[in-house]
């Protein structure tokens, strides 16, 4: 902790914040001046330590505009001891109002990955220290173009007849398999994607499919074709023999619209839909491990 200045960034310092070599270069994530020149970045929401004039650390809160929650913690570097940027993650807590979430990201498979863990170590401890603590962990996984499984003619597909008949399916399922891009939908819209997809995703049945067995729903999924990528946004099933072929229903339909890459998120700890998602032709991309403040997760426990 000797000689170390933390404090928020200034107007105009957007290369300081870059300064700081990428530690994973290998994630897609915002570059700093694009957040900066779309308002989701902020430099009062930006944090630094420097020792000897270097940036050892940096904070970067994300908001975007017209977003109803809160920042939550996006970017995360550390290049110190983890006491370092506990005083960092402290410091900038004080003058937020308090803690909030933080989205460690990570590469995929990041703990089989030795260089990996050398650089994400750090920064989650010091999470930890600063009072944060670990909840949960979620999957980005993506689809390239790999040849889908053949289908086994034992469902049949259709839109949904309108919006009342997604709401009256969604309200049958009790924990979604999927539900892809759920933080930034609580976070920007206020909006719970596994209750109330359709406040989120919009109104057109178009972008659903149920699937039926014997006149019955085996199951339903919800896609956005329009979004940063294309993506299986949710996917709910009374039938779990549906989840393979439901998947590869969804993707088809991407497909021919003309999506060349399919995202989907699942929990970590859902290991048979990243099973199905991974037999439908699915890779993961990378890994968010979600801190929150102590009085949410208790809430989660």
């Amino acid at each position: 902790m000797t000689d170390v200045l933390i404090r928020p960034l200034v107007a105009g310092e957007e290369d300081l914040f870059d300064s700081m070599v990428d530690p994973l270069p290998q994630l897609r994530q915002i570059p700093y001046a694009d957040g900066i020149a779309g308002g989701g970045y902020r430099p009062e929401t930006t944090w630094i330590a420097l020792r000897g004039g270097r940036v050892v650390g940096r904070a970067a809160w994300l908001l975007p505009p017209g977003a109803v929650g809160d920042p939550w913690l996006e970017r995360f570097d550390l290049a110190a001891e983890p006491e370092v940027g506990a005083t960092l993650l402290r410091a900038a807590h004080e003058a937020l109002g308090g803690p909030g979430h933080y989205y460690a990201a990570l590469p995929a498979h990041w703990r089989r990955r030795p260089e990996v863990l050398a650089v994400v170590t750090a920064p989650m401890e010091a999470a930890r220290l600063a009072g944060l603590v670990e909840v949960g962990e979620r999957l980005r996984c993506s689809w390239t173009g790999t040849p889908l499984p053949a289908t086994s003619g034992r469902y049949t597909f259709r839109p949904p007849a309108d919006v009342a008949a997604i709401n009256a399916l969604v309200a049958r399922v009790a924990e979604p398999d999927i539900l892809t891009g759920r933080e930034i939908a609580r976070a920007v819209g206020g909006v719970d994607l596994a209750t109330d997809p359709v406040a989120w995703l919009g109104e057109s049945p178009e972008n659903w499919r149920v699937a039926v067995a014997d006149g019955r729903p085996a199951g339903l999924v919800g896609t956005a074709g329009d979004a940063c990528y294309p993506l299986l946004a949710y996917l709910g099933l009374f039938d779990d023999a549906a989840r393979g072929e439901l998947l590869a229903e969804a993707v088809r339909v991407l497909a021919a619209g003309g999506a060349r890459e399919v995202i989907a998120d699942v929990d970590a700890h859902r290991v048979a839909v990243l099973a199905e998602l991974e037999r439908t032709g699915f890779r993961q991309l990378r890994a968010r491990v979600l801190f929150t403040p102590p009085r949410e997760a208790a809430g989660t426990a």
